[in-house]
């Protein structure tokens, strides 16, 4: 597993490990055990990389990363983010908030969670309209002054939003949705981060699992699992997108690869300052993604998949009406 840099010095694994779904978002709860004991395989492949939030759960992820990596310290980079307030009696999302208030509560209670002397990378979760970026930018910047915070982040961000926040505090990532169906980051933000010199981290780089071509029309998704409340997850959206896996299958085929590995290799190929974070709750789609990082595609290569890919309409929007009004633009 070879290293990568985002920002100005955070070394990370090219390919960095997604925990959400270990607790959070796709249907019921997975083993505690089970998944400590692939988070465990995972470093021990060379994942250094792990990425959590306090909503995840919400807190439980949090606290279950902690609990799994607690054994390499000081080896792993943990992320974890702020900018939601959370009901304290049923954990429920009330909305936004990124006051400097609930940062710096946030970050204490991470710390706990998470078993460390200093969160290595906090995002920002989402911009919040009501807080200016800069105070935002301020307040971690205090926490990196004080230690308690090592590297600041931000995810769903715009151009605007970046460049203000980069000058109040230097920003080591994005984190944003970017895969073979959602690629809009290409158009102004990758430039952006180039420029500033930004590194970048793409979630959900599997299209939430449909580009493993292991979901299709018929797949049904437990009431419980949120890609139900997708619209690119209805059954007629479903039936059209499956023309980019059936592409994915055929270069595959190609390579000796699967869909998975094509989608993971090309993204680690566009730029070296991008490390995607697939999450997974099983060991063999854990060894499936980690074959990705030896594909190495040429440019060749990459155009072909780009071209072949932009002639597939994508069919519906990533997340409902009401999630999208969070992604800043």
């Amino acid at each position: 597993m070879k290293k990568r840099i985002l920002g100005k010095n955070l070394e990370v694994s090219e390919l960095g490990l997604g925990c959400m779904g270990m607790s959070f978002g796709y249907g019921d709860k997975a083993d505690d055990q089970e998944m400590i004991k692939l988070m465990h395989v995972a470093f021990e492949h060379g994942i250094t990389f792990f990425d959590t939030a306090e909503v995840y759960g919400p807190y439980i992820n949090e606290e279950l990363v902690g609990k799994a990596l607690a054994p390499f310290k000081n080896q792993v980079v943990i992320a974890t983010k702020f900018g939601f307030k959370i009901d304290p009696n049923d954990g429920k999302m009330l909305g936004l908030d990124s006051s400097p208030a609930n940062i710096r509560h946030v970050a204490e209670a991470s710390l706990k969670r998470l078993k460390v002397d200093a969160i290595d990378l906090f995002y920002q979760h989402r911009v919040d309209p009501e807080i200016p970026i800069e105070e935002v930018a301020g307040t971690v910047k205090d926490l990196i002054q004080e230690g308690k915070v090592k590297h600041f982040g931000l995810s769903e961000a715009g151009a605007a939003t970046i460049r203000k926040a980069h000058l109040e505090q230097a920003v080591t990532a994005l984190q944003s949705e970017y895969s073979l169906w959602t690629r809009e980051p290409e158009q102004e933000i990758i430039p952006l981060l180039e420029e500033l010199g930004i590194g970048f981290v793409p979630f959900s780089p599997l299209g939430k699992g449909f580009l493993t071509g292991k979901i299709d029309v018929n797949t049904k998704l437990k009431e419980n699992d949120f890609r139900s409340t997708l619209p690119r997850f209805t059954a007629e959206a479903r039936n059209s997108n499956q023309a980019l896996v059936e592409l994915l299958q055929q270069i595959g085929q190609m390579r000796n690869a699967t869909p998975a590995q094509i989608c993971l290799a090309w993204l680690i190929a566009k730029k070296p300052w991008i490390s995607p974070i697939p999450g997974t709750t099983k060991l063999h789609r854990l060894h499936e993604n980690l074959l990705s990082i030896h594909l190495n595609l040429n440019p060749n290569e990459i155009e072909e998949i780009e071209k072949a890919s932009a002639k597939i309409q994508i069919q519906g929007a990533r997340y409902s009406k009401a999630a999208m009004k969070m992604v800043d633009r």
